[in-house]
């Protein structure tokens, strides 16, 4: 579907009542769109790719408490996390997109490809876990709490990841996966901060952003950097509603925001799309000036991975405060 045309009727299905737009949308999703069928293993690969992240760091994740921003459809990347050890999992969500029925097809897709499943996480798996999965699949009714309750994930939606009313001090790891692209500056500075309350001294910050043009993603016709050549009055008419919302924050954008609420970065990881890359230097597509300024570079990283532990002024802040 061309993007002007996907940008139309997102706007059309945002602008009706609150339950009727999550219902429309989800059948639209669900029958023309990428829902029609359900593959779990990009989302089991996020937590997969997430554990990595924190273990070249030299930490150990097995056994500790992960936070999630953004829990989706599915709860694949919490499953992925309890599958490798995880002790606890809480997964937050805006919106209650979380279903029962993706849940229970992503679980068969489980069961039906037991192993490429084990290839995938290798020695991460933990088997009795993997099996006690497969068990719980086998059952003849399937119920989502229960299987939350399995895998230790505590799920909130809707909640607030800026509000989560967790215990200082509670959590190992904050991490999210093609989330906070999603989110306004302010208030990814709100979760951050809430984030340095509830995290451990020792803890991470690891987080994975998707910098491209999201329409890109089903437009061939549109390279993933085309949403920067709009000023911010144009993209919000195309994509300023609850289902394409993207901030177009860049990697310098991101590196400043970890560091503005008391971050140390201690890795990042940025891909830039060598087309992306070409187009600009060809000066084939118009830059706005929210832009300017940057490098050819810069824009056209189309996504990252940010680990980040909070300072010691961030400390010492938590302690008085």
């Amino acid at each position: 579907m061309r993007w002007k045309t996907k940008a139309t009727l997102q706007n059309a299905v945002s602008r009706l009542p609150a339950g009727s737009s999550y219902a429309t949308y989800y059948w639209l999703q669900r029958h023309f769109g990428g829902l029609r069928r359900i593959n779990p293993v990009a989302r089991l690969r996020a937590g997969i790719e997430t554990w990595r992240q924190i273990e070249k760091l030299g930490r150990d994740p097995f056994n500790k408490t992960f936070f999630e921003v953004g829990t989706g459809r599915v709860p694949m990347t919490p499953l992925a996390y309890w599958l490798m050890g995880a002790k606890r999992v809480i997964t937050i969500d805006l919106n209650p997109y979380l279903k029962a029925e993706l849940t229970r097809e992503c679980l068969q897709y489980i069961a039906d490809h037991e192993g490429e499943l084990r290839t995938l996480f290798g020695p991460l798996l933990n088997r009795k876990r993997f099996e006690a999965l497969l068990e719980f699949e086998r059952q003849e009714l399937f119920n989502l709490q229960h299987l939350l309750d399995l895998c230790h994930i505590t799920y909130i939606a809707p909640g607030d990841a800026a509000h989560t009313g967790l215990g200082a001090d509670e959590i190992d790891f904050h991490t999210s996966f093609n989330v906070f692209e999603h989110i306004p500056h302010t208030v990814l500075v709100a979760i951050l901060d809430e984030g340095n309350r509830i995290i451990r001294s020792d803890g991470l910050f690891v987080h994975r952003v998707d910098y491209s043009d999201h329409f890109s993603h089903s437009d061939s016709h549109i390279s993933p950097i085309n949403f920067l050549q709009y000023s911010d009055v144009q993209w919000e008419r195309y994509a300023g509603n609850r289902y394409m919302y993207m901030n177009r924050l860049r990697h310098d954008d991101f590196l400043a925001l970890f560091e503005s609420v008391r971050h140390t970065i201690l890795a990042a990881e940025p891909t830039v799309d060598a087309s992306s890359l070409q187009l600009l230097r060809d000066r084939r597509l118009t830059i706005d000036a929210r832009f300017g300024g940057k490098t050819d570079e810069v824009l056209a990283t189309t996504e990252a991975w940010i680990v980040c532990a909070k300072s010691e002024r961030a400390l010492r802040l938590g302690r008085l405060g």
